[in-house]
């Protein structure tokens, strides 16, 4: 009798060492895609510190945001339905070294608009990435179940990366000196992380095959009115609409914790950025725990209870914070309760985003995945800016923690489209 370790598929390759090559190509999607979580979700401290050390008002500070996410949405539309074409492997070798490029300039220029290019130039890396990344999973797996489990793997290593970037950048920051550019010397190190990530995917192998015979003879401007002709699908239009809520309450506190947690909690800047990874350890915790329990209560009830968990956090958040006595916080001992409650929320956000791409993009071919995937990308940058401005634009005018209660409004909204993509789905 033939072990399973030793069975081999049709084309004659033992299970046991697809799965290896499979779970290889893996860690290296993984590694790359975790290079940008890092340089991504850093907006939130480079936007403190650009306050701090180049003395830049809330407002200017915010276009770091849409730096990042205008460059990813007008990218992700223009390009994402013909990187097939161009090829995935190139595309990512393309954005690590166009990320890596700007991580160079930050430290180089020393200047508020170096890190304005910084972002440009990550964003435009991460369309390129995200798109690729994705549509990689998508010739990757044979079912829904593989394609989840790719997916999950993927976004829980991006997560973990997210928590590594505010750490990693605390340690560079002199809580000390504010006039310090000790912070700026972080970007050596994400350059080298860009050019390890990029010598990963030079050596992965991946079969594109599938998706050069699709791309073979047809014009681009095709691929792209196919990607366009995927907006007048209902359910299209309540997925990226979902896509682009949920990005917008993720951006609109991930990015500001920092500052929330100094300006209005007191802790110094060190404190603030560290204490806001807390936000993404949750998220990485919130994923792991819904594998768990989805199968057995469901995606559609899973994420109702996620919407409600998320309306309590803040609504009690608010008073809390109110309550704090407003002195400057130097050491971990004094940080205010509050402080890890607000992103708790982060727990119950977590498996909405995956939960939603996983239902729609496992139920269509891998050739029309990268159109549906630089929708995505586009809602949710779109999501971003607009999160990471509203909360901009109400801290100038309402500087307290009650500008939170302004966040649920989408949530209720969000809620709305999951209800209506379960109709559709189910239709």
């Amino acid at each position: 009798m033939t072990s399973d370790a030793s069975a081999v598929d049709p084309a004659g390759v033992s299970v046991k060492s697809r799965m290896t090559g499979l779970f290889a190509t893996a860690a290296i999607l993984s590694a790359a895609y975790a290079v940008f979580a890092i340089l991504l979700n850093s907006v939130g401290t480079v936007i403190l510190q650009s306050i701090v050390y180049f003395r830049v008002d809330n407002v200017t500070a915010s276009t770091l945001e849409a730096f990042k996410d205008l460059t990813i949405a007008v990218v992700s539309f223009i390009i994402a339905a013909q990187l097939p074409r161009f090829g995935l492997k190139r595309s990512m070798l393309a954005a690590l070294a166009i990320a890596g490029a700007g991580c160079v300039l930050v430290p180089l220029a020393d200047v508020f608009w170096a890190t304005q290019a910084m972002f440009f130039c990550t964003g435009f890396g991460f369309a390129l990435m995200k798109v690729s990344v994705y549509s990689a999973v998508g010739l990757l797996s044979d079912s829904t179940a593989t394609h989840a489990r790719l997916l999950g793997i993927i976004e829980a290593v991006f997560m973990t990366a997210v928590v590594a970037s505010a750490w990693i950048f605390a340690y560079f920051i002199d809580p000390t000196d504010a006039a310090s550019s000790s912070w700026l010397d972080t970007y050596w190190l994400l350059a080298a992380l860009c050019l390890v990530a990029g010598l990963l995917v030079a050596v992965m192998q991946i079969d594109e095959s599938r998706l050069a015979e699709e791309a073979e003879g047809k014009p681009a401007s095709v691929a792209f009115r196919e990607m366009i002709a995927l907006v007048v699908l209902r359910v299209t239009q309540i997925f990226v609409v979902g896509v682009f809520l949920y990005v917008f309450i993720e951006q609109g506190l991930g990015t500001w914790l920092p500052t929330i947690n100094h300006q209005m909690l007191g802790l110094d800047g060190q404190i603030a950025v560290q204490a806001a990874s807390a936000f993404a350890l949750a998220i990485a915790a919130g994923r792991f725990c819904a594998g768990l329990v989805v199968t057995r209560v469901g995606w559609f009830a899973l994420l109702m209870g996620c919407f409600v968990g998320m309306a309590l956090i803040l609504g009690v958040v608010p008073s809390m914070a109110a309550a704090v006595d407003g002195r400057q916080v130097t050491n971990w001992g004094d940080v205010p309760f509050v402080t890890f409650v607000l992103p708790a929320i982060g727990f119950f956000m977590a498996p909405i985003y995956p939960t939603l791409n996983s239902v729609v993009l496992s139920s269509i071919p891998p050739a029309k995945q990268a159109g549906l995937i630089g929708l995505i990308v586009v809602f949710s940058a779109l999501g971003g800016t607009a999160g990471s401005r509203m909360v901009a634009e109400l801290f100038s005018a309402i500087p307290s923690a009650d500008v939170l209660y302004s966040l649920l409004l989408p949530i209720i909204l969000l809620a709305a489209a999951t209800v209506w993509l379960r109709r559709l789905a189910q239709a």
